[in-house]
């Protein structure tokens, strides 16, 4: 396979035997796919950033899991594996032929565009690969990889038979000196446009895939958005924090008479806008550009009501210090939905933070719309679909709450 000369494997990690304290071993025969600093009490004094960890237990002095060395990140050890393998190309290919297994279901549907690697869930730690009809946009957010990166699209690039891959880079490896790669590098086949056409649920959207958010979309919600689409025929829609436009197009595809798109980001209304004339409508599509906040207290102060509300903010707890503040946000915007949700209604409250857990945002919905005086029933709580799997409790981030008014 013919990958651009900045991916040839220049492989010249060194395995490294580890042993950690109790806690930290607890934690890898757990799989747990995090290793401290703190926890490791033996390995070598020469280790560096892309070395194969081979962690040994105390006691029987066996192998319990393999993993990257990050000599950059508190988190100095991050696993891909729970018991000993050798690590070669094959090792990759079947890791990431296990993931694709997992995703069939989906790809049964009429959709074309999945999360093919969703990181340390699916055992590999700070890389996604997200596919887009046939391009695969892989994101790197640590240098572990480097080593391996040839092998490793090369598997991808099997498993998926994409045509084209595009590399993505976190700010961090944007600054680095360790690599040739840039963001944005089309590194296996050609990409003719930058702009992506692609099939979700029947639903015709496009990605940014070298300049969009993450990978140029965002691919979670596809379950939620197909569900709202499933609500929305002959009602009035608004989609607050809209970005491009998953839940308006979706709404307007499946009769919605008229969608509002209501986003602080004039280029992602554009966006949002253009993904809704992809597919066929008879519907109106509006879009408000502002802060949700401001926004969402002037339309109630105009009286202004929708048959369906959807608000699905971005993460409001990067850190810890933030969560009780995402906690206050969200009552705020459950509160303002409310407001905005007509009579026999429906609200949509979402969140992507994964320090405020899910039973916690749930209760946060319920416990301020239950001040509200108006009945609902809470008809549907929704976590990850079915190409986000979560395999360690850090792993989840979505949550998903629908609330039906009674009057």
């Amino acid at each position: 396979m013919v990958f651009t000369n900045h991916i040839k494997n220049t492989n010249t990690s060194k395995r490294l035997a580890v042993k950690l304290n109790a806690k930290g071993e607890q934690f890898v025969t757990k799989k747990h796919p995090w290793v401290f600093s703190n926890s490791i009490v033996k390995i070598n004094d020469d280790a560096t950033t892309g070395d194969l960890a081979i962690i040994f237990s105390k006691r029987k002095n066996k192998v319990i899991g393999l993993g990257l060395y990050d000599a950059n990140s508190p988190i100095r050890i991050k696993m891909m594996h729970f018991e000993a393998a050798e690590i070669n190309a094959s090792f990759f290919l079947n890791k990431i032929e296990q993931a694709f297994q997992k995703r069939l279901p989906l790809l049964e549907t009429n959709t074309n565009s999945y999360r093919l690697i969703f990181g340390e869930n699916d055992g590999f730690p700070g890389l996604i690969a997200d596919v887009y009809n046939n391009v695969l946009v892989v994101k790197l957010y640590s240098e572990i990889w480097l080593p391996y990166l040839e092998t490793v699209l090369n598997s991808l690039q099997k498993v998926s038979k994409a045509e084209t891959i595009v590399m993505r880079l976190s700010r961090t490896l944007q600054q680095s000196k360790n690599h040739q790669l840039k963001d944005g590098d089309v590194v296996f086949g050609t990409l003719k446009n930058d702009v992506v056409a692609f099939v979700e649920h029947g639903v015709k959207f496009s990605a940014n895939v070298i300049k969009g958010h993450k990978t140029g979309y965002f691919l979670d919600h596809r379950y939620n958005r197909k569900r709202v689409g499933e609500f929305s025929k002959n009602k009035t829609v608004l989609d607050v924090f809209s970005y491009a436009g998953g839940f308006s197009v979706h709404a307007l595809y499946n009769g919605a008479k008229e969608v509002t798109s209501l986003d602080i980001s004039k280029q992602a209304l554009e966006i949002a806008y253009e993904n809704g004339k992809l597919n066929n409508y008879s519907g109106k599509h509006f879009t408000i550009a502002g802060d949700a906040f401001v926004e969402l207290k002037k339309l109630i102060t105009n009286n202004k009501t929708f048959d369906v509300v959807v608000i699905d903010p971005p993460s409001f707890a990067k850190q810890q210090s933030e969560i009780e503040l995402a906690k206050k946000k969200y009552a705020q915007l459950a509160k303002l939905g409310e407001q905005l949700t007509a009579k026999n209604g429906l609200l949509v409250l979402a969140s992507c933070s994964s320090r405020v857990l899910a039973q916690s945002f749930f209760d946060i919905n319920l416990q301020t719309l239950n001040n509200q005086k108006r009945a609902f029933k809470n008809i549907l709580n929704t976590l990850h679909d079915v190409d986000h799997p979560v395999s360690f409790p850090e792993g989840a981030y979505l949550k998903c709450g629908y609330y039906r008014f009674i009057n």
